[in-house]
C-alpha cells in the first residue's frame, strides 16, 4: 500500500468500450481495420475485447480526432482510484464478492464469501450496479489496459502523482479488473496483472480517460 495524490482532474468512461463503439470506429475507417475477437459471444453492447494495447491506442487516436478532445488510457493509479471510488475494502462493495456483484468464476469464493456458479461468458457493459463514482464493471468481465509498463513491484518507487509508470518492461503493459473466467482474487481493486502489449488474443479491452481543465 502506498499513497498517491492525483495531481490533475480527469474523467473516466462509465463503461468499458463496447463493440458498438469499436465498430463505429471501423465504419469510419479507423482502428486499423482490426475487428477484435468477440469469441462467439456477440458484439453490440458486449465489451470490445480481443484487442491489444496498440489497438486501444488506435481507437483513442480516432476518438480524439473525431471529437477534438484528447482521450487516453488510465494509469494504474487512476484505474485503482476509479475502481475504489473512496473505499478501502478489497472490492468497492465490501470485503468479499458474490455472483450478484460481478462477472467471474464464482465457484471459488473469496475471504469466506458466497459460492456460486461460474460465469459462462462476458456480459454487456452496463451489467451490475455501478460503483459510487458511477462506473460499471470495474471488477470482472474483461481485463482493461492501462498505460503503465510492467514493473513487478508497486510501491513508493512508482509515480505518486497518478501519472503512468513508463519505465520498466514496456513490451508488457499492466491490466486491471480481472475477467469473467478468472477467480475473484484477480478482481480486487488492488490486483495487478500484465500482458504483452502486442497481444490481443484474450479478454482484453479498455475504457477511456480524458484530462479535465481544473477551472471547469
Amino acid at each position: 500500500i502506498h499513497r498517491v495524490n492525483i495531481a490533475k482532474p480527469f474523467a473516466v468512461g462509465r463503461f468499458a468500450i463496447s463493440f458498438d463503439e469499436w465498430d463505429a470506429c471501423l465504419a469510419d475507417g479507423g482502428c486499423g481495420g482490426v475487428k477484435g475477437d468477440d469469441h462467439g459471444f456477440g458484439r453490440g453492447r458486449m465489451p470490445a475485447h480481443g484487442l491489444s494495447f496498440e489497438d486501444a491506442k488506435a481507437y483513442l487516436a480516432w476518438l480524439s480526432k473525431k471529437t477534438g478532445r484528447t482521450y487516453r488510457l488510465p494509469s494504474e493509479s487512476e484505474r485503482e482510484y476509479s475502481t475504489r471510488a473512496g473505499t478501502t475494502t478489497p472490492f468497492w462493495f465490501g470485503k468479499t464478492v458474490g455472483p450478484q456483484n460481478a462477472n467471474y468464476m464464482a465457484s471459488i469464493p473469496y475471504a469466506n464469501g458466497p459460492r456460486g456458479e461460474d460465469s459462462k461468458a462476458p456480459k454487456p457493459v452496463d451489467s451490475y450496479a455501478p460503483n459510487p463514482f458511477g462506473l460499471y464493471q470495474v471488477h470482472g468481465n474483461i481485463y482493461e489496459w492501462t498505460m503503465d509498463c510492467f514493473n513487478k513491484r508497486y510501491n513508493e518507487d512508482t509515480p505518486t502523482d497518478g501519472s503512468p509508470w513508463l519505465e520498466g518492461d514496456c513490451t508488457q503493459r499492466m491490466v486491471r479488473g480481472g475477467t469473467w473466467d478468472w477467480q475473484a482474487q484477480w478482481l480486487r481493486s488492488g490486483a495487478r496483472n500484465s500482458m504483452r502489449a502486442a497481444s490481443g488474443a484474450g479478454m482484453y479491452g479498455f475504457r477511456v480517460v480524458r484530462d479535465l481543465n481544473a477551472a471547469m
